[in-house]
């Protein structure tokens, strides 16, 4: 098989991302391979565009990345987009014990995780470690976890503020897998405000629903 690169550096960035075209009948052994995987990512190119296949143990992502090319390709369809939490969604409770610790956090921002346990399938919640606090900013550190355990949700809140995402939410999460939740109007009779998206190569997508079992998003 002819080389893709020849400096080794290259060929392994071109191995860790590689691209399959599409067949215009039957099935790809390695595309399927790929979508069944435990954790990977690649792209599919077929003649209605490029799609980003990514794999992770809590996740499976199927998402066009691409327009159809201009040009005539012999290729079949990369199929419809896709995006399931494997780890499914995380229970209410989880979501109201974030609540309880948030709203005690005001006037000051907050933050918490949601981590999952690809073994046992269970759901943690953790506190990170904060550097700095106040009604319009927050420092905290990422969590250091060892396997089994996974980043399913990075939470903080805007206090008495909107729910949106600023510019430093976005500069945080462009290199990272996982949900981005933000909440605001922690103080709000008619209850918080809640804003997410799902961050995956350097792209943030919105969510046809939040991540808690039985929270619909509100901003």
């Amino acid at each position: 098989m002819t080389k893709l690169a020849h400096d080794p550096t290259a060929a392994a960035v071109l191995g860790a991302m590689p691209c399959y075209p599409v067949p215009p009948f039957g099935r790809s052994p390695a595309l399927d391979t790929l979508r069944a995987s435990r954790a990977g990512h690649g792209l599919a190119i077929g003649n209605d565009g490029v799609m980003l296949i990514l794999r992770r143990p809590w996740l499976a992502l199927d998402v066009p990345v691409a327009a159809p090319i201009a040009g005539y390709v012999p290729y079949g369809s990369i199929g419809p987009p896709r995006a399931d939490l494997r780890c499914g969604l995380v229970p209410r409770r989880y979501c109201e014990h974030i609540l309880q610790f948030l709203r005690e956090a005001l006037p000051n921002e907050a933050a918490a995780f949601v981590l999952w346990n690809e073994d046992t399938r269970e759901f943690a919640v953790e506190l990170p470690a904060i550097e700095e606090a106040t009604p319009t900013r927050l420092v905290y550190r990422m969590p250091t976890l060892r396997p089994p355990w996974h980043i399913v949700c990075d939470i903080h809140s805007h206090a008495r503020g909107s729910a949106f995402f600023s510019a430093t939410d976005d500069a945080d999460d462009a290199h990272a897998t996982k949900v981005s939740v933000v909440f605001g109007r922690l103080d709000h009779p008619d209850g918080p405000a809640m804003s997410t998206r799902l961050c995956a190569g350097r792209m943030f997508l919105l969510l046809a629903r939040g991540p808690f079992a039985g929270v619909c998003d509100a901003a």
